[in-house]
């Protein structure tokens, strides 16, 4: 399994985007680090996930998907810090 960070800006305002966060919690295993960052688990790959994730998006919304480095520090997240700890 794979730790992704999937980060996306959203451009139409007062859309409701709950498929877009119920399809990133479908991954099980996920936290919403910020408002608009997450990280998920998954066996997928960065292209699937983006494909997957695009379908719940605008045109001109943007979307990006990255694995998760060895590496990381933050401060002041919206998610449990032993979260981050063991899935990145």
């Amino acid at each position: 399994m794979t730790c992704y960070l999937v980060s996306y800006d959203l451009h139409k305002p007062g859309r409701d985007y709950e498929a877009l966060y119920s399809a990133l919690k479908a991954y099980g295993t996920w936290a919403r680090i910020n408002e608009s960052f997450w990280a998920i688990v998954t066996e997928q790959s960065a292209v699937q996930v983006r494909d997957s994730l695009t379908t719940h998006l605008d045109t001109n919304d943007s979307l990006f998907v990255v694995k998760s480095g060895s590496e990381a520090a933050w401060r002041n997240v919206r998610c449990k810090s032993e979260w981050l700890k063991e899935h990145l």
